[in-house]
C-alpha cells in the first residue's frame, strides 16, 4: 500500500525551510533569501517517488507577533502544523542551541503538533567536524543535514516517509504544487527585490498580480510592488528607473525559467500606506488573518 500525506517544516526564521523544500522537491518552488522573515505564507510542493507521495509545506519563521502581517505569517505555520501527519523541526545548527519547538514561538497546548515531530539540525555544511560529533552526541535521535547540498536529506525524508499514513497518492505523479503559476510569480518578483535592497525597505515589499495572461506570447504579467510610503518607492524605482528596470529585467528571466516560455513582464510601484498593520490591505494581498481570540 503506498503512503501520502502532509510533511510540514517548521522553525524559526531563517533556518533553511525554503532550502530545504527546493532540495525536496527538485525545483526551486520557495523563495531563498539570507534576509529573514522572507516566506510569509506557506509554500507547498510535491514528492512522489516510489510508492510515497509527500505533500510538503513550508512555512513562514516561527516568531512572536509585532503587528498584523507577523500574526498572519504566524497563523499559517500553526496552521500547517494542525494539518501536519509529520513535522520537520527545522533547526539552525551554527546558532549553537536547539530550543524545544513548543518554546521558539511560545505555543499553547491546543498549536502544539499532534503528529510526529522529526528534528533536523541544518547547515551540516558549515560546522566543523568537531561540532558535528558534538551535536550527534548530544541530540542523538536527530537528523544532522544540509538543506544546500543535500547531506543527510535523504535519511530524513526516508524517516518522515515511515511515519505517513498508508494511502493512496493524494495528488498526480507529475504534480509538483497545489498554487498557483500566479503565485510563484508574485513570489519571484518579490524575492528579486529583497535580493536588490538594503535595510528596512525589503520587509515593506508586498507583490500583487494584477493580470496573468497565460494565452498571450509571451505570456503577459502585469504585476505592482507595494510599499508603505513615498520614500520607499523612490528608492525601489532609483534614479531614472535603474532599480526597477533591473528588478524587472531579473525577475523576468525567474520566471521564463518557471514557465519556459517567454514573458512579458509590466512592472509597477505603488504605495499602499502602512499594509503590514492594515488588515484590509493584507486580505486584499491574499494574507489570511487568524481569528481574534477575544472576538
Amino acid at each position: 500500500m503506498p503512503r501520502a500525506g502532509i510533511v510540514t517544516v517548521v522553525g524559526k526564521p531563517n533556518a533553511g525551510k525554503s532550502t530545504l523544500l527546493n532540495r525536496v522537491v527538485g525545483q526551486k518552488l520557495a523563495i531563498t533569501s539570507p534576509k529573514p522573515q522572507s516566506t510569509r505564507d506557506r509554500v507547498v510542493g510535491i514528492r512522489s517517488e516510489e510508492g510515497v507521495q509527500m505533500v510538503v509545506l513550508d512555512t513562514p519563521g516561527l516568531l512572536e507577533p509585532r503587528y498584523a502581517l507577523h500574526a498572519a505569517m504566524r497563523g499559517a505555520a500553526i496552521a500547517a502544523l494542525r494539518d501536519a501527519d509529520v513535522v520537520v523541526y527545522l533547526v539552525d545548527a551554527t546558532e549553537g542551541t536547539v530550543p524545544p519547538l513548543e518554546t521558539v514561538a511560545a505555543l499553547t497546548d491546543a498549536e502544539r503538533p499532534r503528529a510526529p515531530v522529526l528534528l533536523a539540525l541544518n547547515k551540516l555544511d558549515a560546522l566543523e567536524p568537531a561540532r558535528r560529533e558534538a551535536l550527534r552526541a548530544e541530540y542523538p535521535d536527530a537528523f544532522l543535514v544540509s538543506a544546500l547540498d543535500g547531506s543527510g536529506v535523504d535519511a530524513l525524508l526516508a524517516a518522515a516517509a515511515e511515519r505517513l499514513p498508508e494511502s493512496p497518492f493524494l495528488y498526480p505523479e507529475d504534480e509538483i504544487s497545489t498554487q498557483t503559476l500566479r503565485f510563484f510569480a508574485a513570489e519571484l518578483v518579490r524575492e528579486t527585490a529583497l535580493e536588490q535592497l538594503d535595510d528596512e525597505v525589503p520587509y515593506s515589499v508586498a507583490c500583487e498580480i494584477e493580470e496573468f495572461r497565460e494565452s498571450r506570447s509571451p505570456v503577459y504579467i502585469r504585476a505592482v510592488l507595494h510599499v508603505e510610503r513615498d520614500s520607499q518607492k523612490r528608492i525601489l524605482i532609483g534614479a531614472k528607473g535603474t532599480r526597477i528596470r533591473e528588478i524587472g529585467r531579473v525577475a523576468r528571466a525567474k520566471i521564463e525559467a518557471l514557465l519556459e516560455a517567454q514573458v512579458y513582464l509590466d512592472l509597477w510601484v505603488k504605495v499602499l500606506p502602512n499594509w503590514r498593520r492594515d488588515e484590509r490591505a493584507l486580505r486584499r494581498l491574499g494574507y489570511q488573518l487568524p481569528p481574534d481570540p477575544d472576538a
